[in-house]
């Protein structure tokens, strides 16, 4: 039987010490490493923070258990000319103040996430130009043709016009400098629950909106009234507070202890292949590595050493021992497998002594040291995995130092590329390659394209490609140029795919916890003893 350590448990004690006061039927008490960024929809774009966030801030669409698209803030749609699309609104809807919710709120919220400062701006962008047709009903007009404006639509939280203006919030935060804001601490959104705290590092507490239309719709499928998020970063202390009974659910256990908690009385396991890939970049923007021995010229602009690198990777190590399972292994640079083939999803083989005669051909025969940074509070074992690619990577003479940071600090630091080689995952509630394409793959223009490409990698072929894709009405010729994108990007070794997660959910019995592929928690679709 699993034992937690002493250590575990007082720091466990010390971290939750307020939650048994404030905890009562009807709470969902859910921990996790990571924490959220901030409370504003349009100021962030990873995992944690668009999941807690959009339990206060709905967009028009959203998805269902099986990540199809399906009606919220909006009843219905249609494309009325190939650049036009109409939707309607649903009626009744309130903010959590008890104010309507109106045509206004998407124009502007629409307005607000195309800010050079918004993540999502891309994504704005790409859903057009909205505009005012009365109360309940906007269009959209788009540049182009889109073929997934919808997809778009559902990343975009819509937000109060009336609250941002009262709090001088009209644009969001600038998280890369660390601007403060008020939407950054508090929200009103229309979501089924409303943002009671936010105390940054120690919990945010959720309470149930009364206002949600969706309680009228019998959305509200669970009995949670109450959410209580308190981020454990210590695996060990994690675990150890659900084995006390000091948390329902963990969404992120460490996968060395998933084989202990399904033998845990009281500890129920749930696990599932999460849409979301796990990847490496490496600065090919400057002509010198900021964090390298080699001076005067940057190794990673040639492909011989990017593939180097890649053939030095012994995947099958790290799925057995680092990750215990519980990764897949893919050289498609796709969160979702949907439109990949198995042509893409095959891996170089690994081959040390091809990677050392790489290297030697691009004239690094004595090897070079580098840099590799790591968030150690994201992604399941993503410090343990950077240090087994180290580990590979100086064995074929690239002398490999990690640099593990909390993800508070971590995306920053991406943010103002500085990092030399860097660990990332990648998400996809959608299934569409566009939403890697675009932000992770593409050149950076300043203009959306490219935004989450750290390492400034660029590809023309892939460019055009994509250029292409996001207009394409025929899906078939779309899948085809699509294919043909992520195979111009394998040939150049862009980025360094290595696996998508396979997430297990740990939770005390009596707990449910709907378990999806997006690794989104719903407590309205909850319930608990």
């Amino acid at each position: 039987m699993y034992r937690p350590s002493l250590i575990a448990l007082l720091v466990v004690a010390a971290t939750l010490s307020a939650l048994a006061d404030e905890t009562a039927a009807g709470t969902l008490r859910w921990a996790g490493r990571g924490d959220l960024q901030t409370a504003d929809p349009h100021a962030q774009s990873n995992g944690l923070t668009r999941n807690l966030n959009a339990l206060v801030y709905e967009s028009l669409v959203t998805r269902d258990r099986q990540l199809a698209l399906v009606p919220a803030l909006a009843t219905s749609w249609q494309r009325v000319d190939a650049t036009t699309w109409r939707f309607r609104l649903r009626p009744g809807v309130r903010w959590s103040d008890g104010s309507p919710f109106t045509a206004d709120d998407v124009v502007f919220s629409y307005e607000r996430a195309r800010s050079a400062t918004s993540p999502l701006r891309a994504h704005a962008d790409a859903a057009g130009t909205a505009r005012r047709i009365d109360d309940r009903t906007v269009e959209f007009v788009t540049p182009g043709p889109n073929p997934i404006l919808l997809e778009h639509v559902a990343t975009i939280g819509i937000m109060s016009r009336a609250w941002c203006e009262r709090n001088r919030a009209a644009t969001p935060p600038d998280d890369a400098v660390g601007v403060d804001s008020i939407t950054a601490r508090q929200a009103m959104g229309t979501g089924p629950f409303v943002l009671q705290t936010r105390q940054p590092d120690a919990k945010t507490v959720l309470a149930r909106n009364p206002h949600w239309w969706g309680a009228r719709d019998r959305r509200f499928e669970g009995n949670v009234d109450e959410v209580v998020y308190t981020p454990i970063p210590s695996d060990a202390a994690r675990v150890a507070a659900l084995i006390a009974g000091d948390v329902d659910l963990v969404a992120d256990p460490p996968p060395h202890d998933v084989p202990r908690l399904r033998q845990t009385p009281g500890i129920e396991v749930v696990a599932g292949t999460e849409h979301r890939i796990v990847f490496l970049g490496l600065d090919q923007g400057r002509d010198e590595l900021l964090y390298a021995s080699v001076k005067g010229r940057n190794p990673f602009q040639d492909p011989r050493v990017r593939q180097a690198l890649h053939r030095a990777i012994d995947i099958d190590a790290i799925q057995r021992t680092t990750m215990r399972g519980l990764s897949q292994p893919t050289g498609a640079l796709l969160p979702s497998p949907a439109q990949s083939t198995p042509e893409l999803e095959r891996r170089p083989p690994f081959d040390r002594e091809a990677a050392q005669r790489l290297l030697a051909a691009a004239g690094y025969a004595g090897g070079f040291e580098v840099t590799l940074d790591c968030p150690n509070d994201r992604y399941v074992n993503d410090e343990k995995i950077c240090q087994a690619v180290a580990a590979m990577w100086s064995r074929i003479g690239v002398n490999t130092r990690v640099n593990a940071l909390p993800w508070a600090n971590y995306l920053p630091k991406l943010e103002r590329r500085d990092t030399s080689a860097y660990l990332l995952g990648w998400d996809g509630a959608s299934p569409d390659a566009i939403f890697t394409l675009q932000p992770v793959l593409a050149t950076w223009n300043g203009r959306g394209d490219g935004d989450h490409n750290y390492g400034r990698a660029s590809n023309p072929k892939l460019d055009a490609l994509t250029a292409r894709i996001k207009v394409e009405l025929d899906p078939e010729l779309r899948l085809r140029m699509i294919r043909e994108a992520l195979s111009a990007h394998q040939a150049e070794t862009n980025h360094i795919p290595l696996h998508r997660q396979v997430l297990p959910w740990a939770m005390r019995v009596g707990v449910r916890v709907p378990h999806r592929a997006d690794n989104v928690v719903l407590p309205h679709e909850a319930s608990v003893p």
